[in-house]
């Protein structure tokens, strides 16, 4: 499954580490944080993409605490 979200990141260095954090999480197939466009596009396995998405905020929390994504 594949899905974009709207996100807020402050820099975009910490971009690039939350994508790459991301990328690592078991199940992740891509991930791709878009500082410019405030988006995160995440594309992970069906039947446990809400648990991958929860661990990817937590990351991306852990990075830049002001990290949010929107509609979840």
């Amino acid at each position: 499954m594949k899905k974009k979200y709207d996100c807020e990141i402050d820099c975009a260095n910490c971009a690039a580490e939350v994508q790459d954090a991301i990328s690592k999480i078991n199940g992740v197939q891509s991930a791709k944080v878009n500082f410019m466009m405030q988006k995160l596009t995440l594309e992970a396995e069906d039947e446990r993409f809400d648990e991958i998405l929860k661990e990817a905020i937590r990351i991306g929390k852990t990075i830049e605490p002001d990290f949010k994504v929107m509609g979840v």
